[in-house]
């Protein structure tokens, strides 16, 4: 069985990267083909593997300014040449879906979301833009007509993978196919139980929709040690936004942020996300996560044994949450063990047997045909 593995882009460093990661390993032969590859942004894990880029790569600073050039995405991912693989494997959030292939070949879409910005986020996606009102009004008539080929090459994948229930919910409702149920992977042995200090936590790629301005209001009134760690375009603007006892590390070492968990009060996640990984790297590290009563922490998230919710995505409903917190009520213990049902050799295995057995079942009957 010969694989290639699609993935959006190596810009940043974030969940679909891990996936990505747990891949390679996998199939540690297997080429990634992705829109661009930014060696200074992303993680120093993928410098030495076989990373092939599109056209895109070739245009002045395409690496940083990559977002610019949205309406070449599609005929970048169309133009890989994947003949000679018998299965393709995509991490998509976006465009990955796209790829064409021979009849011969099995695509296999690891969705973590049917894309954001076209469909379930449109509206807060261009409110929240940092660009001028010009752009802003012409950005919906592009995003129609990307909209409409996502919902047809939506039809190019032969199956779907989701990260979440909440995640199968949206490719039913977007792209209407069906699909199966496998959780991203954590690698768990990286993380570890320890004494809890005074700060709470916060973290990952400060961007928008993630809703760290609810946790830097929260903690601004209630003046209690906060640390943020995480790179992204809000970094400037949450910095200068924060009072004393909120301190910003940008982006962190593994080992740091192991650290960072372990003696946390708690990990707080604020946003509605898909799956959301650092909620169980908190909870492998024996930390309850303070989170948004929606998305992805309803199904890793048990309430009053692995962690507490709040109902409104408010920064007075974050507030009473952390002013009732204890430490003590509950148990890291317990907390870590819940954490490693998402171990990432849990993962592997289950998503090397996935793939075997989808491509064995698909071989059949495309040899049956030729007969």
């Amino acid at each position: 069985m010969k694989i290639a593995l699609i993935h959006e882009h190596l810009a940043q460093d974030g969940g679909a990267e891990k996936v990505l990661a747990a891949f390679q390993e996998i199939w540690p032969d297997a080429p990634t083909y992705v829109l661009v590859h930014n060696q200074k942004k992303s993680n120093p894990f993928f410098h030495d593997k076989d990373i092939r880029t599109s056209f895109i790569q070739k245009i002045p600073f395409s690496a940083t300014k990559y977002k610019w050039l949205l309406p070449l995405m599609p005929t970048a991912v169309e133009s890989y040449d994947l003949t000679g693989y018998d299965v393709i494997l995509s991490s998509n959030t976006a465009f990955a879906k796209g790829v064409i292939t021979l009849p011969t070949t099995m695509h296999i879409c690891y969705c973590h979301t049917p894309t954001r910005y076209l469909w379930s986020d449109t509206h807060s996606y261009i409110k929240e833009l940092g660009y001028s009102s010009v752009v802003k009004r012409t950005l919906p008539y592009f995003l129609s007509n990307i909209r409409m080929w996502d919902r047809m090459a939506a039809e190019r994948v032969d199956r779907y993978i989701a990260n979440s229930e909440l995640v199968q919910n949206r490719i039913t409702k977007y792209y209407k196919q069906d699909s199966d149920l496998i959780y991203p992977p954590v690698d768990a042995e990286k993380f570890y139980v320890s004494k809890p200090k005074e700060y709470f936590l916060a973290g990952g790629r400060l961007v928008p929709y993630k809703r760290f301005d609810l946790i830097i209001d929260a903690f601004n009134r209630l003046g209690r040690p906060l640390k943020v760690y995480g790179d992204g375009p809000e970094f400037k603007a949450l910095k200068e936004r924060a009072k004393s006892n909120i301190e910003f590390l940008g982006r962190v070492s593994d080992e740091d942020r192991a650290k960072l968990y372990s003696e946390a009060q708690a990990f707080i996640n604020p946003q509605e996300e898909d799956f959301g990984i650092t909620v169980i790297e908190a909870q492998a590290s024996g930390r309850p996560v303070i989170a948004y009563r929606r998305g992805g922490a309803l199904e890793t998230v048990k309430e009053g044994e692995t962690g507490m919710f709040f109902d409104n995505q408010t920064w007075e409903d974050l507030a009473d949450v952390i002013v009732r917190f204890k430490s003590e009520d509950f148990d890291p213990q317990k907390i870590r063990a819940h954490a490693l049902t998402f171990d990432k050799e849990a993962f592997k295995k289950q998503m090397k047997d996935y793939v075997e057995n989808k491509w064995e079942n698909f071989n059949s009957s495309t040899s049956s045909e030729k007969f």
